[in-house]
């Protein structure tokens, strides 16, 4: 093979996988709704139901049919990776890092806002400034408070990247050894 042929092949080759990953892309966000659409977790604030390592998959909260928080889904026995309610992927502050976290409650300004305890939904005297979701890591060790008393304002519903579907084990590895 001369080097026009080679230099041919390798643009077919790098046009066909770029091609695959659009495709591949295009799909995916079309049957969830939202981009990302996989993130991988980081941390261990929502042990013991999601390891650091895990890749997540989303949908969209409109495919989803909104959220569902803890209290609701305690009222309708619904869970969400083995506890009540939706995990969110979202945007604190509407800027950032995306978190993943569970959905406690929903409250509007002037709102107590709730903590999460030993499977009990409290009530803290800190009031909330604005109307939002109401957001807290499962581990209870790393994350004995919602993200709302650390600087997080309430998750506003455009501030959402996803609710989490399922998830993979370990893959997620590979994503972040990757710095972005």
């Amino acid at each position: 093979m001369d080097k026009d042929s080679k230099l041919f092949q390798f643009i077919k080759d790098l046009v066909e996988t770029v091609a695959v990953l659009a495709i591949i892309v295009g799909v995916g966000v079309a049957i969830t709704g939202t981009w990302p659409f996989v993130v991988a977790v980081e941390s261990g604030s929502m042990k013991p139901n999601l390891q650091p390592g895990d890749i997540v998959f989303l949908i969209g909260t409109e495919r989803n049919g909104g959220v569902v928080t803890w209290m609701e889904g305690f009222e309708k026995n619904y869970k969400s990776f083995n506890n009540y309610g939706d995990v969110i992927v979202y945007k604190p502050n509407g800027e950032g890092k995306p978190i993943i976290h569970r959905a406690i409650a929903y409250v509007n300004a002037g709102d107590r806002i709730p903590v999460l305890v030993n499977g009990k939904l409290l009530y803290t005297d800190y009031i909330a400034e604005s109307s939002g979701y109401i957001t807290q890591g499962d581990n209870p060790y790393t994350n004995p408070i919602p993200d709302q008393l650390a600087n997080i304002e309430p998750v506003k519903k455009e501030w959402i990247i996803g609710v989490a579907k399922f998830r993979i084990p370990f893959i997620g590895y590979l994503r972040l050894l990757i710095p972005i």
